[in-house]
């Protein structure tokens, strides 16, 4: 026999009623039946737990020696089971969200208490990764959304039948360095080799990498060559271009306080800036209906 929790449940009724008749009532079953679960119960112990010749009913020596632990069991399977439960019900309501890193703090937060209008969102996961990796997160269906940057130049990645996805705001990606690094670093208007500027670059699994690549592919080529820097990280290369050690391409929603404090300038003309869209991917099917009802804000 295999201890059943039901059989813990019928030797707890037992144990407080002392009545075999009232225990098989409180359990919902006949007498009979419950008379047979509780010598199954002993059965298994192998030995008699209680004295049947006794009104009421009593524990045999055994019966006190076990009944610790089967209340110790009991008590575990049982808080247990409501755990259960309520991780079950808390991943019907969660949101999971992939997001690279920049916008994982540049954005999320300000973007999803927009949302919330001041009722918060019951629970919210959130992964923050490199694009690549986010987008593996999205594809093996362990988050249910991705928040990235899109350029149309980038191609999607992301099967478009088995995935959506919805523009929520927008950026921009700027040349920027530190006015430490002197003006002669300032690369020219044109696409043309800008020559020997010390060049903060991303690595091949960073998005912002693969749309500064697309949108300029020129000069973007012509940077690489001096590259004095690599990282996925804007929040790395930003950490570096204030340091003085290069020319970066960043996003203003992450650089917007450099540039009004002078902690960073322009190194670029305008006409350089590269505007991005910000969106919201999710999978076609089977996100739940929390997520579902999430969506339906957004579009």
């Amino acid at each position: 026999m295999t201890l059943d929790l039901a059989y813990l449940l019928d030797f707890k009724a037992l144990v407080e009623t002392g009545s075999f008749s009232r225990a098989a009532s409180i359990r919902n079953v006949t007498q009979p039946a419950f008379s047979r679960r509780i010598r199954a119960l002993e059965d298994w112990t192998g030995t008699p737990l209680f004295h049947r010749g006794s009104t009421p009913v009593t524990l045999t020596q055994a019966g006190q020696a076990i009944a610790p632990a089967f209340e110790t069991g009991l008590r575990a399977l049982m808080q247990g089971q409501a755990d259960a439960r309520a991780a079950a019900a808390r991943a019907t309501t969660a949101l999971h969200f992939a997001a690279t890193h920049v916008l994982s703090f540049s954005f999320f937060p300000v973007w999803l208490r927009s949302l919330e209008g001041g009722q918060p969102l019951e629970a919210v996961q959130l992964s923050s990764d490199s694009l690549s990796a986010c987008e593996a997160l999205i594809q093996e269906g362990r988050v249910q959304f991705l928040l990235c940057h899109r350029h149309e130049a980038v191609p999607v990645r992301l099967d478009p039948s088995r995935f959506r996805s919805v523009r929520i705001g927008a950026d921009t990606l700027s040349l920027v360095a530190s006015p430490d690094l002197g003006r002669g670093s300032e690369v020219g208007s044109s696409d043309g080799d800008p020559g020997s500027v010390p060049y903060l670059s991303y690595s091949e699994q960073s998005g912002l990498g693969r749309i500064v690549a697309s949108a300029r592919p020129e000069l973007n080529a012509g940077l690489v060559r001096h590259s004095v820097f690599s990282s996925h990280l804007a929040a790395s290369l930003r950490s570096m271009a204030l340091t003085g050690r290069g020319v970066a391409w960043l996003p203003r929603s992450l650089i917007e306080e450099d540039l009004v404090e002078g902690r960073l300038r322009l190194a670029g003309a305008p006409s350089l800036d590269i505007d991005v869209d910000i969106v919201l991917f999710r999978a076609a099917h089977g996100i739940g209906k929390a997520a579902e009802h999430f969506w339906a804000r957004m579009v």
